[in-house]
Order: C-alpha cells, then structure tokens, then sequence
C-alpha cells in the first residue's frame, strides 16, 4: 500500500467528519507487532491536536494530512514501546497514578474532586484522563530503563561544559542590588559637593549600623527607584550598570560601598542578596552509629534489648569507638568505630535522618529502629559546608544527561521503529 495516499486519503476522511459534527470511524488503521491502532482513536486524537492548533494564535496553520501523518507516526511508536514496556514488567499500580494525578491537580491548585469536575465540565472523561496518564508514565519509565545505559559522561565533557561561555552565563550569580542617589545639579559649588559628601557618608554609616536601606532610600534618594526602596531587582553580573558594578561584585550580602561619584552626584549601594551557584551551601554532620541486627540466633526482642544495653555501657563511660567496632554489624563502619563520614543526611533512610536531625553535638541518640536494624547514633560535628564546586558539577552533568538522554531517545525510537513490524489498513 502506499503510504502517502493511505494518509492522505484518511487526513479528508477524517477531516470531513470533524467539519461535520465528528463521525467517529471504525476498524483498524494500522497493525503494529501485535498491537492495533484504532481508527476512532486516531480520530479522537487528530480532533484534540486540530482544535489545539486552530485555536492557537500562530499565523499559518498546518495541512491536514501533516497533522494525520505525525499522528500516526506517534500512535505507531507509542504501541511498539507500551509492548516493550509490558514485555519488561514495567506497569504503572492505581497508588502511583492516584498520587501523580493529584500532584497534577495541585499544580492546578485544585483538589482531586474539584479537578474531575472540571475534566467533566469541559467534556473530557477523568477515567480516560488516569489512563492516557498511566500510558506517559509507563512510556517515561521504559525510555529510562531503555537509554540511561545509553548515556556516557565523562569527566572531560563535565569540565568542557564548565569552561563554556554558555554554562558560565547558565551558572553566574544574580544580584539585588539597592540604589540610593544623592543628586547635584550640574555646576554645583563645592561647598554643595562636600554637603552631598558628608551627607552620603552619614546614609553609609547608619546603613552600616544596620538602618533599613529601603526607609533610607524613601527618605533620601532622588533616583526613579525611590519609592520601590531603592530596589534595582535581581541582576546578572553583566545587567549590572557599569558605574557601580564592579563596587558590587566586591560585597557580601548586606554590606555597603564607599559613596561613588559621578556627574550625577553620590551613589550609595548595598548588595541586598545574592544568588547562584557560588551560594550553594550545606550543613553537614559527621556522624558515627552502631547497628545491632536480628538473626536466626537472636530475636527481635533480643536485638532492641542489647542496643539498650550497649547505650547504657556507653553513657557509663565505655567509649563508643570501642564499642561500635566490637558489636556494630555495619560492616562499612565499625572499624571506623561507626564513624559515617561527614553528610547532609539526604542518603540515610528516613529513621535514621530523623534521629540524627534532633540530636546536638556529641548528643547521644535513644535506639532506634530502621529497616536495617537497631541503631545508636551521635553527631560528633556539624560545618556549614561550601558545596558550590559540587552544586556546579552537578548542574553540568545534568544538562549533559538531558541534552544526551534526548539524542540517544530519537536513536532510539528510530532504531525500534524500523526493527517493528508496521501495516498500515484503510479500514478494519
């Protein structure tokens, strides 16, 4: 059969019946492996995607036979991947769906009733709304599985990417920048000049002893951001004015230049905050444990009971290093006597997260349970930690992996589209 005039053919049926109240088609258009597309869904769908596009605001519109050829192209691949998805087990169960549909109506800031009736106000069923759902969940799924595999990053591409204009300007810091002007008029006498000096180094001394700079700027600033508090918004480095940019690239949040001069008078400014990045901070806790665990020769009753045991040797004076290395059962620590290194706690489970997140320095925690077992913890010290090198490296990789997972995808779908066995019917 040829191609073209099967789309074509179908793109006037289908357009006829849409312009004529949408006569639904019956029978098959395509078998794929052991799949079939259907005519009234590939109707269903060419109605959604027409009214989308004729209801959009772009000047020239596509054919017909376009919009029917991406269709079908996108209903083949989807019944070849949801088979491959089936093949593996890869399912998505009605708690999953329920959650993501909620999130969904969250997004929506509506509650999961107030969203099914709005589904239901503009005719669309919430049963087929769950299910084309379920059928992008399982497609995002497979393609994971499928491609992440795919995907090579190495230590060069993260370091080429850092080094990148793009990524540099993708990864620079934003600045909120206060402004407050002292205004001369052009010609001033000096003895004006020096007024306007002292006058700016009394605003900086009092914004340095921790006056409020957008009641000073109301008060004193003659510039058009006066009444906004003198706030000059969120800057990159290079949106900064030039006058004074250099002044604020040298500050740290909540500090005040030196007063410039230019022909316009006295500039006051404070670098209100600062984001990026560079800012990427962490609090970190080094944090040691003991991990007691239930066996085929001790019960669970048994295991609760020696963690006890082993607090109580502890706060009697045994040293935990000690004692960790003779009884923990984490083998990973408990010759380090239990020490875990230093963490934000975001790879423990929750039990444990939990535990260590109430205790202060050198602070012992009661037993605890987790699913690995009976646990002692305690915090040996805490850092706020400058992670921004890692926070820019990470961000690196996972523009890498977005822009490679997306290459790799439509290698992909090419590869299992032409390895499908595809036959395209005028009716069923």
């Amino acid at each position: 059969m040829n191609v073209e005039r099967f789309l074509a053919a179908a793109a006037v049926a289908l357009t006829a019946s849409i312009h004529a109240d949408i006569e639904k088609l019956e029978g098959i258009v395509a078998i794929v492996d052991d799949d079939v597309v259907l005519a009234s869904e590939l109707a269903e769908r060419y109605n959604t995607v027409y009214q989308r596009i004729m209801e959009s605001d772009a000047a020239a519109k596509p054919s017909p036979d376009a919009i029917m050829s991406q269709l079908m192209e996108r209903l083949i691949s989807e019944r070849i991947q949801l088979q491959m998805a089936n093949q593996r087990g890869i399912d998505i169960d009605d708690e999953t769906l329920t959650q993501r549909v909620t999130a969904f109506a969250a997004e929506n800031r509506m509650t999961l009733d107030q969203f099914r009736e709005a589904l239901e106000q503009e005719g669309m069923s919430y049963r087929r709304f769950r299910e084309d759902i379920r059928r992008e969940l399982q497609l995002q799924r497979l393609q994971q599985s499928m491609i992440r595999g795919r995907v090579s990053i190495s230590d060069q591409d993260v370091d080429d990417l850092i080094d990148s204009p793009a990524f540099r300007e993708l990864t620079s810091d934003e600045y909120r920048v206060g402004h407050i002007l002292l205004a001369l008029e052009s010609g001033a006498s000096e003895a004006t000049v020096d007024r306007a000096a002292a006058a700016a180094d009394d605003i900086i001394a009092q914004l340095r002893n921790g006056a409020d700079f957008a009641q000073m700027a109301v008060e004193h600033s003659a510039a058009a951001t006066a009444l906004e508090g003198g706030d000059l918004g969120w800057r990159r480095a290079a949106e900064l004015p030039s006058l004074f940019g250099e002044a604020v690239l040298g500050l740290a949040p909540g500090e005040t230049a030196d007063p410039i001069r230019n022909s316009l008078g006295f500039h006051i400014i404070q670098l209100l905050e600062k984001r990026g990045v560079s800012q990427q901070r962490q609090v970190q806790s080094l944090v040691r444990h003991i991990l007691v665990q239930p066996s085929a020769i001790r019960t669970p009753e048994e295991t609760r009971d020696l963690a006890h045991s082993l607090l109580n040797r502890i706060v009697a004076g045994e040293d935990f290093a000690a004692v960790a290395t003779e009884y923990s059962e984490d083998a990973g620590s408990a010759m380090a006597g239990g020490e875990l290194g230093w963490s934000d706690g975001s790879e423990y489970v929750p039990e444990f997260r939990a535990a260590i997140a109430g205790l202060d320095v050198g602070e012992l925690s009661k037993p605890f349970q987790s699913e690995f077992g009976w646990h002692i913890a305690q915090v040996v010290d805490r850092r706020d930690q400058d992670v921004s090198d890692d926070a820019r490296r990470n961000l690196a990789v996972q523009v890498l992996y977005e822009r490679r997972f997306q290459e790799e995808l439509q290698e992909w779908m090419q590869e299992i589209r032409d390895e499908a066995f595809v036959e395209l019917r005028t009716g069923g």
